[in-house]
């Protein structure tokens, strides 16, 4: 079971082709453009832009593991987007990278229409996950050629995507255009940390992401174990990353995202802020970590942090102030 017929149906009113901008309807099995004429499949009822290509480990993990936990993903999602639940009633939201799907449910939930887009076919799980929202409806598609109407979305935020692909940034400028004029945008991407953490952590992805996923996956229950030590979760992932989270399956999971994907890049605050700005964006705000406590902060504000993030929110510009403060 799938996201309900009526939200695909409504999505595919709103697709634009991704080649020539045009609207798209059904025919047959497939979503066609109406000038173009390219058309693309609908599988389980989702329409599929892409193959998983380079993010085949995506679809692979988020169909796979159990992770969701209501309590937490709210959490999560509030800390990260640096929105409240209760002012999602009402809006379009995009979810940009959704993966299983979690957070696109937290909008869901929370009354928001959402519309969930990942490169990977994860979205076959997000749209069971979401079955029981009528509002929420998901598209397989590249994130820097979504097939979405520009400038439409009242909210769009993106957690821990971005930076899997090739150039994060042309990622972050795509996306940035689908919000609206005094729209938000919130972007969560891997921070970087210090040199030796980062040198070390190069070295054992040249590996990792050469090993096949079977194998990979034997390699992280060692991580997963090593997560589930006190003092190893809390000392020894400082030098190599392996998850810690409460779940052993979360564990697996976690550590299993990090090693598998071809791309990983590494970002900084100073980077992000000029992104926003250079979009046409202000009110910019960095958001403080989810977690608090005194060595927790100690070790983030120091960059010491693996797998930490530099998360920021801000409001994009009427067209008026964005042309006259980023003038072409």
């Amino acid at each position: 079971m799938g996201t309900s017929e009526s939200a695909q149906q409504d999505l595919i009113g709103e697709l634009r082709c991704p080649s020539c901008g045009h609207a798209m309807h059904l025919n047959d099995d497939r979503v066609e453009c109406s000038v173009c004429k390219v058309s693309y499949p609908i599988v389980d009822g989702i329409p599929r832009f892409t193959g998983d290509q380079h993010l085949a480990s995506f679809g692979r993990q988020w169909n796979k593991y159990e992770v969701a936990h209501d309590d937490e993903d709210r959490a999560t999602f509030q800390a990260k987007t640096g929105n409240g639940l209760g002012g999602l009633k009402g809006m379009r939201d995009l979810d940009a990278g959704c993966g299983g799907g979690r957070y696109s449910k937290v909008c869901g939930e929370a009354g928001a229409r959402v519309i969930g887009a990942d490169h990977s076919n994860a979205v076959s799980k997000a749209s069971r996950l979401c079955a029981h929202l009528p509002q929420v409806a998901f598209v397989q598609a590249d994130l820097k050629r979504l097939p979405l109407e520009p400038e439409s979305f009242d909210f769009v935020f993106s957690i821990g995507v971005m930076h899997h692909d090739a150039d994060t940034k042309s990622v972050f400028d795509a996306v940035a255009k689908l919000v609206k004029p005094g729209g938000r945008y919130s972007v969560w991407l891997y921070r970087r940390n210090q040199w030796w953490q980062e040198s070390i952590n190069d070295c054992l992805r040249r590996r990792t992401t050469k090993m096949t996923p079977d194998k990979l996956e034997r390699w992280c229950e060692w991580g997963a174990w090593l997560g589930g030590i006190p003092v190893a979760n809390k000392l020894l992932n400082k030098v190599v990353n392996f998850s810690a989270h409460p779940s052993r399956e979360n564990r697996v999971c976690d550590t299993f995202d990090w090693y598998a994907p071809q791309y990983q890049y590494h970002h900084t605050v100073a980077e992000l802020r000029s992104w926003f700005q250079a979009a046409g964006f202000d009110q910019i705000r960095v958001l403080p970590p989810e977690k608090q406590g005194r060595f927790y902060r100690w070790i983030y504000d120091r960059n010491l942090l693996i797998g930490s993030g530099v998360n920021v929110t801000a409001v994009k510009q009427s067209s008026t102030r964005s042309l006259a403060t980023n003038p072409q």
